[in-house]
C-alpha cells in the first residue's frame, strides 16, 4: 500500500493531448494524493527520469505510465533504458497503449514491464481502465521507497 499521507509522483509519457487530459481527469478524483507530470516523447521521458536539462529538479516518479508509440524515441526504447538503469529499474512501468499486437506485448514483458494495458477506444471504458490502473497501483500495491 502507498505510504500513508505521501504524495505519489506519476510520470505519464504520452503524445496524445486528449489521452493526457482524460487520464489527468481520472486521477484527479483519486483516493490517493498524487501529482501527475507529463512529457510528450521518449527523449523527454529519459531527461525527466535522469533529471537532465529543464528537468533537473524533477521528482523521482513512483509510477510511470508509458505509451509505446512516441516520437523521437518510442516506448519500447524508453522501457529498455529504464529497466537497464540501476537507478530507475525499480520504478514500476505500466504500458498504456492502443497496440494489442502480440509482439508488442511479448517484447514489453521481455523488457520487464510491470503491466501492459490496452487503451480502449470508448471514452467510458478508457476512464474505467485508468481508474483500475490507479486503484491497483496507488491503493493495492506497495511501491518501493524512493
Amino acid at each position: 500500500m502507498i505510504r500513508s499521507g505521501s504524495l505519489v509522483e506519476i510520470l505519464m509519457v504520452e503524445d496524445n493531448p486528449a489521452d493526457i487530459r482524460l487520464t489527468q481527469e481520472a486521477f484527479k478524483d483519486a483516493k490517493v494524493l498524487n501529482s501527475m507530470h507529463t512529457v510528450g516523447d521518449g527523449v523527454e521521458a529519459m531527461a525527466f527520469l535522469r533529471r537532465q536539462g529543464e528537468y533537473a529538479s524533477s521528482p523521482r516518479p513512483d509510477l510511470i505510465l508509458l505509451d509505446l508509440n512516441l516520437p523521437k524515441k518510442d516506448g519500447r526504447e524508453v522501457l529498455a533504458e529504464i529497466k537497464q538503469d540501476p537507478d530507475l529499474k525499480r520504478i514500476p512501468v505500466v504500458i498504456l497503449t492502443t497496440s494489442d499486437d502480440e509482439m508488442d506485448v511479448l517484447k514489453a514483458y521481455d523488457l520487464h514491464v510491470n503491466a501492459y494495458v490496452k487503451k480502449p477506444v470508448d471514452l467510458d471504458q478508457f476512464i474505467k481502465v485508468v481508474e483500475a490502473v490507479e486503484d491497483f497501483w496507488l491503493t493495492v500495491v506497495k511501491l518501493p521507497s524512493k
